[in-house]
């Protein structure tokens, strides 16, 4: 696009002046005109790239505040004297944020712009996770992690937002990108955090290190917060009209006018009724369902193995299988989600590898081990998919930012009690029998809402009838 603007810039420049110019008159703004593109082109270019950092090191910060610290949960409860439904809680904490604080993620936006807000949660998550080791007594311990988890469910919500927006014909892979990194976050925070206490002396600064990486995100947003028009959906500016010949400024005119108008209506217009969306609810639901399987396999999938007699090291090994599955699947996935008309195939494939692992769990949890590790951590590719599906259910931006905000808030409201079931069942019947039927019966309302999401059908649509 750069080459075509500057060719055809130039062959305007290399124009004649028609009879009722002198020469002289058009000479310089046309120059000046050839020059100012160029330029124009290169900073939107580098705008781009900038948006592409901004993306990969924000979503790297969207899990190591959760997984680093259940990697240390006995440290922590030993250090702050904390009780063990204290340490439960904590395990609730971060769905509750996300759907609390995500609420809020469209108006901050519309004000402030979306690059703005996601700035703004780099800051609090660095500041937060900074904090929180220190913070000296338990309570001042949860209010510092909600510092930092109100930052990463703002940047949650607003990461489809910013992907629908820069990258409008490649929601596929910048989706994929996005999560690619998100799991390879978590991945990492859960296999290093332990080693780097060690290294530290201790695990307070093992905590604290992960601010570093979440400081660093904030960089790449910092020059992106003069563009504000870009950011919030104005249209780019034209070329001077000095530069280009009558019918052609005419005609460009027109059409830039066109496209203000859109981007101005689609902010100024009212807010959807979003809850009147059966697509919109049915994506709420699915997002629910695949977090509460994917917070019941980071918090209880190693305790399975090590009662069937696993090593713990190797049970977390395989937890960490698990988990690292999604990295080059969350780049397929959303990739393939973008080239189909429906989706709900894959939500169905998905849905079939995580019922063989509950299936192996049940039957021969030792022996298939490695196999349900794989299974489970396909299965869990749900997520990505619930992302890409988010940016395209909604034709426009805010529609994004809406569905966005509703179906992360409502579904990690759905979330919560899940993984505290799954313990209540487990220490009740002192076996995984019932906890597994329960992973293995949420399973399949999970594919049917996921099936109903997947159909080719905007929220604006629905919620217009």
């Amino acid at each position: 696009m750069m080459g075509l603007m500057v060719s055809e810039e130039t062959t305007r420049t290399t124009t004649p002046p028609t009879e009722q110019q002198p020469p002289a008159a058009t000479a310089a703004p046309r120059e000046a005109g050839a020059h100012r593109e160029p330029r124009t082109a290169a900073t939107r270019a580098w705008a781009t790239r900038l948006v592409v950092v901004g993306i990969v090191l924000s979503a790297l910060n969207l899990r190591p505040a959760i997984t680093s610290l259940g990697a240390l949960l006995e440290e922590v409860r030993d250090g702050l004297g904390m009780s063990g439904s204290v340490a439960g809680l904590l395990t609730s904490v971060p769905p509750l944020c996300f759907a609390v604080f995500g609420v809020m993620a469209p108006r901050l936006a519309r004000r402030f712009g979306p690059a703005a807000v996601v700035c703004a949660g780099m800051a609090a998550i660095a500041a937060g996770l900074v904090i929180r080791p220190y913070a000296g007594n338990t309570a001042a311990f949860l209010a510092a992690s909600a510092l930092a988890l109100m930052g990463i469910a703002v940047s949650n919500v607003l990461m489809p937002v910013i992907v629908k927006r820069w990258f409008p014909d490649r929601v596929g892979s910048m989706t994929g990108l996005y999560s690619m990194a998100l799991a390879l976050g978590t991945s990492t925070a859960a296999a290093v955090t332990v080693p780097m206490t060690d290294a530290l002396g201790g695990w307070k600064p093992g905590l604290a290190v992960w601010a570093l990486l979440a400081a660093v995100a904030v960089l790449p947003w910092l020059p992106l917060l003069r563009d504000r028009d870009r950011d919030r959906g104005a249209a780019p500016a034209v070329r001077p009209a000095a530069s280009q010949e009558p019918g052609q400024a005419a005609h460009d005119t027109s059409r830039e006018e066109s496209v203000r108008a859109k981007a101005a209506q689609e902010e100024q217009a009212p807010a959807l009724r979003i809850t009147r969306s059966r697509t919109a609810w049915a994506l709420a639901v699915f997002f629910g369902l695949q977090a509460t399987a994917a917070y019941i396999t980071m918090g209880w999938m190693a305790q399975i193995f090590r009662d069937a007699g696993v090593a713990a090291g190797t049970a977390g090994l395989l937890l960490a299988v698990t988990m690292v599955m999604g990295v080059p699947l969350a780049f397929v996935i959303p990739r393939l989600a973008t080239r189909l008309p429906h989706q709900g195939p894959i939500v169905l494939a998905l849905g079939v590898c995580g019922l063989a692992g509950y299936a192996g769990l049940y039957l021969a949890p030792a022996g298939g081990a490695w196999a349900w590790a794989v299974l489970l951590g396909i299965s869990n590719c749900a997520f990505p998919l619930a992302l890409t599906m988010v940016g395209m259910r909604a034709r426009t931006g805010p529609g994004v930012a809406q569905l966005s905000a509703f179906a992360q808030s409502t579904g990690y409201l759905i979330s919560i009690p899940g993984p505290l079931l799954v313990g209540v069942l487990y220490q009740s019947s002192g076996g995984w029998g019932l906890p597994i039927a329960l992973m293995t019966a949420l399973m399949i309302p999970q594919m049917l809402v996921g099936w109903v999401a997947g159909r080719n059908r905007t929220v604006e649509e629905e919620a217009a009838r």
